[in-house]
């Protein structure tokens, strides 16, 4: 899945190549992507300029300047392409979006689980699914008063509250998986036997992973391609997610494998022991 410096990437790289245009028709092949009435939304899209994108957490806001935002989530597998070739238009092409540079604006998505809503940009944090978000790393909100609460609160391992977008937000397994490795805590910790220093760790980890990821054009290690078709790079800087069977770049020991939460999980069983 997308996590936010993949969208991050999406994010600029939608920028570079669609800011400015016009959307001049809009086809909607798959109905269950659209949250809402589908005519409704092909009608208020149709005719617009894109003002500019912008992200919160995993969400894509494409914003119109008739003041309304297309809020779309990628799920697991969907992607942006923008194209003027014909070829670049499949069984996955799930919406398009005609530019009036003569290029087209495609959603893809094989898995079919990404969505799009339209909402009143000025009223965007009353979204249901913007509102629960917890503070992203890298962000003013992004405060140790601010998240030692949200974690605190919770029985429930580390590993499944982190990926709770309502105690913070943008980080999903890949990146969770490396925040704990790098702050030494074991994925089934509860929550609330974290200290301070570890609460401080997480913290500091999220914002050096989403900074990183971001800078390394997210992590390719399944199907994630940015807007212009490349792979991103931080798959070659993952320490845990993914290196089940190798040695620790730690400590030398294999790195495990188990579920947490019905997740794939990794860690390292020296560096990261449960308290």
């Amino acid at each position: 899945m997308p996590e936010m410096p993949e969208v991050e990437t999406v994010r600029r790289g939608l920028v570079s190549q669609i800011k400015g245009c016009k959307i001049t028709s809009v086809e909607i092949r798959y109905q269950n992507l659209i949250t809402g009435d589908v005519s409704q939304f092909i009608d208020i899209v149709t005719g617009t300029t894109i003002e500019d994108i912008g992200r919160l957490a995993k969400f894509l806001l494409i914003h119109l300047d008739n003041g309304y935002t297309i809020i779309s989530h990628l799920r697991m597998e969907g992607k942006y392409r923008v194209s003027s070739d014909p070829a670049m238009i499949d069984k996955h092409s799930h919406a398009i979006f005609t530019l009036d540079n003569g290029q087209k604006l495609i959603y893809n998505d094989v898995r079919k689980f990404g969505r799009m809503q339209l909402w009143r940009t000025a009223d965007l944090a009353e979204n249901k699914s913007i509102a629960k978000l917890g503070p992203e790393p890298l962000s003013d909100e992004f405060t140790f008063d601010n998240l030692k609460p949200r974690i605190m609160r919770h029985r429930k391992d580390i590993k499944t509250v982190l990926l709770d977008q309502s105690v913070m937000s943008g980080l999903g397994n890949i990146y969770v998986d490396e925040v704990l490795w790098n702050a030494m805590i074991h994925p089934e910790t509860p929550a609330n036997h974290m200290s301070d220093e570890d609460i401080k760790n997480i913290m500091k980890y999220s914002d050096e992973e989403m900074r990183m990821g971001i800078a390394e054009g997210g992590s390719t290690v399944r199907s994630y391609l940015d807007s212009t078709g490349h792979s991103g790079h931080m798959q070659d800087f993952l320490h845990a997610y993914g290196k089940e069977g190798t040695p620790c770049a730690r400590c030398g020991t294999n790195i495990e494998k188990i579920k947490v939460g019905g997740r794939g999980t990794h860690f390292c069983p020296h560096c990261q022991v449960v308290k």
